[in-house]
């Protein structure tokens, strides 16, 4: 239910926990890709991590760097900290020579500098062209950022160059400034990307182009599915994109005639050089991998867009099967339940009690709400609370006590 005008902003009780399980999925597929307890800079050049900055120790106007996971928790425990999200071959700078006298807890032998590592205004929490901080309590427009997967910086939907394709199952996004900087690439977005959002908010794959009163040629093809984006939030190196049928990704850059790059160039068919490039699922396999397009790539600086184990998704697929491994090689048994077991027979069957009483008490007084049509506001949640705390203190100083 909608909030009256005027009234405080509300939401339900539903709303809350699915938000709260999607975060939770997200935030544990970018961390369990990274260890918690070590320090990565013995790794080297980590290949995808999780990042942070600490604006506590290398403040604006310092130098930029940036910090493994471990240490985010180890050495920076109550700093102001920027969440970078995951970064490609970085390795930790934390208490190297742009820490000052700061030394890392966990890894004390480190260079005073890495010079391989690669920086930006991430690192000070700033993002976008625009240059400002996410979340931006000036900036009074719904937006979602989407992160480019050749910078890795993230850019407000509204400042790309180009409409957002509403559709699924997109994979990743090439801001324009990288696209000018591997111009190749307009070759392989006028074949095989995202067309440019139309006013309609279409959205096809290059090359997919319906002839008036030709289903045939469609059918043939497949068609391209839309839908509804997944939400508004950030999201990781594009939004969701166009589906397309297995047999239509088999084409594209042949790499067993030749280059396909040339090929590709070769049928003159170009696109408008202007914004970002959306692509599909699968893009990265159809880009030419013969000796001349890997010096290519690497001449541009993206010899990474030929591993297609380098996405992020590639990353959080991992993450979450690490994951699950940790679970059933522990028994899958929850941290909370492993704290019950050590306890005695009376503190549990006291809890028990306490969960039970808390659930019953919970769910009669949300009915109250469901019944009278009302929306529960978070002053409601914390005036429930108090409730709890105060009956259970009266029920202390009684001396009311469970008892097997």
């Amino acid at each position: 239910m909608a909030a009256n005008e005027g009234d405080e902003a509300t939401v339900s009780l539903v709303d809350v926990l699915e938000e709260d399980e999607e975060l939770e999925e997200e935030a544990s597929a970018v961390l369990a890709g990274s260890d918690a307890e070590k320090c990565s800079y013995p790794e080297g050049y980590v290949k995808r991590q999780a990042l942070y900055a600490c604006s506590t120790c290398t403040p604006k106007g310092g130098e930029p760097a940036g910090i493994c996971l471990a240490c985010s928790y180890k050495c920076h425990e109550g700093h102001e900290l920027y969440e970078l999200y995951t970064k490609r071959n970085f390795r930790c700078d934390c208490g190297n020579s742009k820490f000052g006298d700061k030394e890392c807890k966990l890894f004390q032998e480190k260079d005073e500098l890495n010079a391989d590592n690669k920086y930006s205004h991430n690192f000070f929490g700033l993002y976008c062209t625009c240059n400002r901080p996410y979340p931006d309590a000036e900036d009074q427009v719904a937006d979602e950022m989407i992160q480019c997967v050749v910078c890795e910086d993230w850019l407000h939907g509204r400042h790309l160059g180009c409409g957002v394709p509403e559709c699924v199952e997109l994979q990743e996004m090439v801001c324009e400034s990288c696209m000018k900087k591997a111009p190749f690439l307009w070759t392989y977005a006028a074949h095989i990307a995202i067309s440019p959002v139309t006013k309609e908010g279409a959205c096809k794959l290059e090359g997919e182009v319906k002839k008036e009163g030709d289903d045939t040629e469609e059918k043939s093809k497949g068609e391209t599915a839309s839908g509804s984006p997944k939400g508004d939030k950030a999201k990781m190196n594009g939004t969701a994109g166009c589906k397309r049928k297995h047999s239509d990704s088999e084409g594209g850059a042949s790499r067993d005639m030749g280059c396909g790059l040339k090929e590709l160039q070769a049928e003159g068919r170009s696109r408008e050089q202007e914004g970002a490039v959306f692509w599909p699922s699968g893009w990265r396999s159809r880009l030419c991998s013969c000796n001349s397009c890997k010096r290519t790539f690497e001449t541009a600086e993206v010899a990474f867009l030929l591993d297609e184990s380098d996405t992020v998704l590639a990353y959080e697929t991992k993450g979450k099967s690490t994951e699950q491994e940790r679970e059933g090689a522990s028994g899958g048994q929850d941290p909370l339940m492993s704290a019950f077991n050590t306890l005695n027979r009376v503190q549990q069957l006291e809890i028990i009690y306490e969960y039970n009483d808390l659930k019953t008490e919970l769910r009669d007084y949300l009915q109250r709400f469901a019944a009278e049509g009302k929306v529960v506001t978070p002053e409601d949640i914390r005036q429930f609370f108090e409730e709890q705390q105060s009956r259970k203190r009266r029920r202390a100083n009684a001396g009311q006590y469970y008892c097997s």
